[in-house]
């Protein structure tokens, strides 16, 4: 067992979190990871309404006793939800972990703070990992540009940047990017981290709320099954190659406004690719 400045403060066996996933982080899943001893986040934003997370954190309870923790990214969207409504159902139903990310979360990391709550705050870059960090977060994720999701704008490697952010940060650390098995994890302590933070390796197990196809298709693709959205509006995105992202890529680059791209790209849409394996429907 591998013990670090991670699995001491979070009181978990393994230096291995598995971060939010949009439609991915459900009461299996991370109920699984729990009872594996590792830490698992419930999506917050994969629920409707707050009342319906208040009920999936009741439902991971029923099958964990073990540490877990709740997941609330805050990004730019076409309708944004409510966020500080969410921020109270977890406060409120005692989560005492929780992983942020995304645009501004001072409001939310302060009020989180204030009631115990211990924060992991996913950074693209080490100047906003040192700003987190003066912030009172607990533990930051540092994501490289591998990473799934939102990889920043800087688009610099875990090799380079976790490294980097080990040097400058004093709280525990997580890898992000890439990662999926011992050798990235072995890598990760290596280059100073605490332990690793994974979604992508995780949507490709038994316990992910994903159709199969689509986790055997993760399974069989290489290094290259990947495209990056939003560059041009700032917001980059790293997701699933496949023929809608292929087809939103070259609508952005003609230099067409993002409402150009958003029927192919809106959540709801994504939501049902992932549920009816439908892989050329939507971005993933």
């Amino acid at each position: 067992m591998i013990r670090t400045r991670f699995t001491e403060l979070f009181g978990v066996e393994h230096p291995i979190a598995q971060g939010g996933m949009q439609w991915v982080g459900t009461a299996e899943l991370v109920s699984a990871v729990a009872e594996a001893g590792a830490l698992g986040f419930l999506t917050a934003l994969t629920q409707p309404t707050p009342e319906a997370l208040t009920k999936e954190i009741e439902r991971c309870r029923s099958m964990t006793d073990r540490p877990f923790g709740v997941n609330l990214t805050i990004l730019p969207s076409i309708t944004p939800p409510p966020y500080a409504e969410y921020r109270q159902a977890i406060i409120e139903a005692g989560i005492t972990a929780v992983e942020t990310a995304g645009h501004k979360p001072h409001e939310h990391v302060a009020e989180f703070k204030k009631h115990g709550v211990k924060v992991i705050h996913k950074c693209t870059a080490v100047r906003h990992a040192l700003s987190a960090e003066r912030m009172g977060v607990d533990a930051i994720s540092i994501d490289g540009f591998e990473c799934a999701g939102h990889p920043g704008e800087d688009d610099i490697p875990g090799l380079v940047l976790i490294p980097a952010a080990a040097d400058k940060v004093t709280v525990p650390i997580l890898a992000s990017g890439g990662f999926g098995d011992g050798r990235g994890l072995a890598a990760a302590l290596a280059l100073g981290a605490d332990g690793v933070n994974m979604g992508t390796r995780f949507c490709a197990t038994r316990e992910a709320p994903i159709h199969d196809r689509i986790k055997q298709a993760i399974v069989a693709n290489d290094e290259r099954a990947t495209e990056l959205l939003f560059r041009s509006y700032r917001n980059t995105a790293r997701v699933a190659k496949n023929a809608v992202a292929v087809e939103a890529v070259r609508i952005e680059r003609e230099g067409q406004p993002f409402e150009a791209i958003a029927h192919l790209v809106k959540g709801a849409r994504g939501r049902e690719g992932l549920y009816i394996c439908a892989m050329g429907y939507s971005v993933m």
